[in-house]
C-alpha cells in the first residue's frame, strides 16, 4: 500500500497510541491501523523483527518500535521512557499482549498459569500505573488518555480448557473497573475493557498446550475439539478500525465485546446470571439480619457505591 512523500515527511500532531503484543493479530493490525488513520504509535512486541515491514512503510515521526515483554517492570519503564522522549506524551494505551495456556485444570503446571497471569494481568496493572503517573506528571493538564485493556468473551464467560486464561481476564477486567472508579475527573483517564469474539488470527497457533489429564480421557464433553472446523467470525482489521474508532468517542462503555459472537456471548451470560439471581433469590435473602428491609438496604448500598465511585 503505498503512501506520498508528503505523507511520509508529515509530523505527527494527532493522538499518540501505545500498544503491546503487536506481532501479529489483532495488535499489530491495530498499529497498522492507527498509522493508516495519519496517527502515532509505539509498537511494541518481544520480537521486534516481525514489525519491519511497518517501519518500511512509515516514518519514524509516526511510527516508533520498542522491544518490550510485558512482564518485565523494567522493560515497561523503558518503552514509557521511549514514548515520551520521541512522541511527547501518552494518548491511547491497548494492554493487548497475551496467549492462552491451554488443558485440564488439573494437567497444566502452576509455573505455566502464573506466568499467564504475569503477562496478562500483572503487565497489564503495571501498565495502566504508569500510564496514569504519565498522564499527570508529562501531558497537558486535563489532556488525559485512554486505556484499553483487552480481555475477551472468555474474560466474561469461561470455558474449559482455558480455566488459567479466563481468570486472568476476568481479574484483569475487575482490576480495569476499580481503577477506573478511583481515577480523579481532574485527571481525564478513561478505562474500557475491549471483549473480542473469535478473530482469525495467529493467536491460536500460540496456546501453550499440555497433554490430556488421564483422568479426563473419554470425556464426552471434549472442549479440546471445540474450535475445529469452526471459522472465526472476527476479521483483525475491521476490529482494529473499530477501536481506532471508539479512541474517538467521547464517552467509553466500561465493557466493549467486538463481533457479534462476543455480543451473543456477554448477553447470554448476563441473562442467565439474572435469572439465576432472582430464582435463588429467597435463599440469598436468608442470610439477612432480622427486622431489616433488605431490599431498600440494597438499593442504598448500590446508590452509595456509585457516589463514591468517579466514573
Amino acid at each position: 500500500r503505498g503512501h506520498t512523500s508528503s505523507r511520509r515527511s508529515r509530523i505527527c500532531l494527532s493522538k499518540k497510541h501505545l500498544v503491546t503484543g503487536t506481532s501479529g493479530g489483532l495488535g499489530k493490525a491495530l498499529a497498522e491501523a492507527v498509522l493508516e488513520a495519519g496517527e502515532c504509535v509505539v509498537a511494541t512486541a518481544r520480537r521486534v523483527s516481525v514489525l519491519d515491514d511497518l517501519k518500511a512503510r512509515y516514518p519514524s515521526s509516526q511510527l516508533l518500535v520498542v522491544a518490550l515483554d510485558v512482564s518485565v517492570n523494567e522493560q515497561i519503564d523503558r518503552a514509557f521512557e521511549a514514548m515520551v522522549s520521541h512522541f511527547g506524551r501518552v494518548d491511547v494505551v491497548v494492554n493487548n499482549a497475551g496467549y492462552a495456556v491451554f488443558g485440564e485444570v488439573e494437567g497444566i503446571e502452576e509455573e505455566a498459569a502464573r506466568k499467564e497471569f504475569d503477562v496478562q494481568f500483572w503487565g497489564p496493572v503495571y501498565i495502566s500505573k504508569l500510564t496514569a503517573k504519565t498522564v499527570r506528571e508529562v501531558n497537558k493538564k486535563g489532556q488525559g488518555a485512554i486505556i484499553f485493556n483487552v480481555s475477551s468473551a472468555g474474560g466474561y464467560n469461561a470455558n474449559p480448557g482455558l480455566a488459567f486464561y479466563a481468570s486472568s481476564k476476568f481479574a484483569l477486567e475487575g482490576f480495569t473497573e476499580a481503577f477506573s472508579k478511583e481515577m480523579l475527573p481532574e485527571w481525564n483517564i478513561k478505562c474500557c475493557i475491549l471483549e473480542p469474539g473469535g478473530f482469525e488470527t495467529e493467536w491460536k497457533n500460540s496456546f501453550v498446550g499440555f497433554p490430556q489429564h488421564p483422568a479426563y480421557v473419554g470425556n464426552p464433553a471434549n472442549f479440546r475439539n471445540l474450535r475445529s472446523g469452526i471459522t472465526m467470525l472476527g476479521d483483525p482489521a475491521k476490529g482494529a478500525k473499530a477501536i481506532v474508532k471508539l479512541s474517538h468517542e467521547p464517552k467509553l462503555p466500561m465493557r466493549m465485546p467486538l463481533g457479534s459472537d462476543s455480543l451473543a456471548i456477554v448477553k447470554t451470560k448476563a441473562e442467565l446470571v439474572m435469572k439465576s439471581a432472582e430464582t435463588f433469590s429467597g435463599i440469598s435473602r436468608m442470610s439477612d439480619k432480622d427486622g431489616m428491609d433488605g431490599v431498600a438496604y440494597g438499593d442504598m448500598i448500590v446508590k452509595k457505591l456509585r457516589e463514591t465511585s468517579n466514573n
